[in-house]
């Protein structure tokens, strides 16, 4: 699919300025963009995801700002299909990890949505940052749905859980403990630290009975 986007020279320099000189730019400003993003995505939005995904990707490679920008509005327009929603966390989550800076500018499209599939993806999307975890937020996204019946919710809490302890147990421990989760929660943010207790007690009676 072919699409380009305007060149404004007269504001390209102060917009390159603005972002510490760190990108190029075409020089399109946001309410421009916006306009041409509505449009663009009249064009996109019957395309099969797999297209969709492939344009995403063409557009964020080009080299100035702005089509990096317009990505990842078609990537948001697009998060509708639920059998893929995990896919599209991966999108986001890989974004932030290579631009933190951004973290709460892609959060909040996702934390709080109407569309339980937007929330699914505020918890889980930091799932392998580990260390760089940001606490505050999971905690959060996970409040804000530690009531909600819907399966898929449950199941992104207790996943999201799971994967933190791996980093850190304590926290998950004691945030299950503090907590009054769904069972199902429970049972999977604490899976991993179960077993790794299992493993531990099972190797310290091996090597007692070797002594």
């Amino acid at each position: 699919m072919d699409f380009e986007l305007p060149i404004y020279p007269e504001n390209q320099a102060a917009m390159k300025k603005y972002m510490q000189s760190q990108f190029e730019f075409n020089g399109v400003k946001a309410p421009d963009r916006h306009l041409i993003e509505r449009e663009l995505w009249q064009s996109v939005k019957q395309l099969p995801p797999a297209e969709i995904m492939q344009f995403i990707e063409t557009l964020y490679a080009r080299p100035t700002r702005e089509y990096q920008y317009v990505a990842i509005e078609m990537a948001l327009r697009s998060v509708r299909w639920w059998d893929s929603i995990d896919a599209w966390r991966k999108v986001f989550g890989e974004y932030i990890r290579l631009h933190p800076e951004q973290f709460d500018w892609v959060a909040q499209h996702f934390i709080g949505a109407e569309n339980f599939w937007l929330r699914r993806i505020a918890i889980t999307l930091q799932l392998s940052f580990y260390e760089k975890t940001n606490v505050a937020f999971l905690e959060e996204a996970i409040l804000a749905d530690i009531d909600t019946d819907e399966f898929f919710i449950q199941k992104a809490i207790g996943w999201a859980l799971r994967n933190y302890s791996k980093e850190n147990p304590e926290w998950v421990m004691t945030f299950v403990e503090e907590h009054e989760l769904t069972i199902f929660a429970q049972r999977e943010a604490l899976k991993k630290i179960k077993q790794n207790k299992m493993f531990h007690r099972k190797h310290t009676k091996s090597s007692t009975h070797d002594n």
